[in-house]
């Protein structure tokens, strides 16, 4: 059955609508180009149901995540002193950043290339004049699949339209091979987005690896070990994601600071983490941020 805002609700959606929402208490920042990014950056896959576990939660995220609670969690977040939003490319996604802009928000986007951008890439100058992202990154997905079928010139033919911008370039990837490969090559990028866990491989590469495929995306525990290994044997900095495993290291408060823990000891002071987040049953945007705030100091 689907939620009706109460007045209460609607209220308080209007009156951070009205105003630029600042926060009092920022979050530890590191600085990309001519910007200074929050450790913590609110990622986009609970907000348009992308739950990376079953078709179910992927269903509740979208009809729970209305085009308003998507905006107010935005808000909420840059409360919390989250000042940079990473989202892919999509009309819904250009709509809500739109809208998030009119409504006094400032946060900073990093662009994730997907959708009509991945395939088009005369696109690329447009989307960078109108949403002005201090970096676009080719998408992981796309980069692992490259990666596989040797077909990586064409995300460096993307790297360098979106060079010709002069924003920021970025590859994401899930595979660690691929930084090395890319540091080996010399590749002219400016960032990684970096997952914490090898998601992208195939039921037979698992096979190999394992002798058996699970059902579903693999997790596996050591996977973490391995990207972070990459992270910190590149100079460029990078924006490490998935690092609570797309919600499998959230069944208690203890599991959710371990994972924060184990990011920000592993990464580089230069990086940052992306973290998806859906609060319908608890604050998990002031959540992150204070464990992050606890994890890292604020520069003076």
């Amino acid at each position: 059955m689907s939620h009706s805002p109460s007045r209460r609700e609607f209220m308080g959606s209007a009156a951070v609508a009205a105003v630029p929402v600042e926060s009092a208490r920022p979050l530890p920042t590191v600085r990309f180009g001519n910007a200074d990014v929050s450790r913590l950056i609110i990622g986009s896959n609970p907000l348009f149901g992308y739950s990376h576990f079953n078709r179910l939660l992927d269903q509740f995220m979208r009809e729970w995540m209305t085009d308003d609670r998507r905006i107010q969690t935005l808000h909420n977040a840059a409360r919390a002193g989250i000042n940079t939003w990473q989202v892919h490319y999509h009309p819904q996604t250009v709509a809500d950043f739109q809208r998030y802009r009119a409504e006094g928000g400032r946060m900073n986007v990093f662009l994730l290339s997907d959708f009509d951008l991945q395939k088009d890439f005369s696109l690329i100058p447009g989307v960078a004049r109108t949403m002005k992202p201090i970096g676009i990154a080719h998408h992981g997905n796309r980069t692992d699949d490259a990666f596989r079928n040797k077909g990586m010139s064409r995300v460096q033919e993307f790297c360098q339209r979106v060079r010709d911008t002069g924003v920021m370039v970025g590859v994401s990837t899930h595979n660690p091979a691929v930084v090395d490969y890319i540091e080996d090559k010399g590749w002219d990028i400016d960032y990684y987005m970096t997952c914490l866990y090898f998601v992208s491989r195939t039921r037979d590469e698992i096979r190999v690896e394992l002798g058996e495929a699970p059902l579903g995306e693999a997790f596996l525990e050591r996977d973490p070990e391995r990207m972070t290994l990459a992270i910190r044997q590149t100079r460029k900095p990078c924006l490490a994601f998935k690092l609570l495993g797309a919600g499998r290291n959230t069944s208690s408060t203890q599991a959710v600071e371990a994972a924060f823990q184990f990011a920000f000891t592993n990464i580089k002071q230069s990086d940052a983490v992306i973290v998806g987040m859906c609060p319908r049953f608890k604050d998990e945007i002031a959540e992150n941020a204070a464990i992050v705030r606890g994890l890292c100091s604020v520069p003076t």
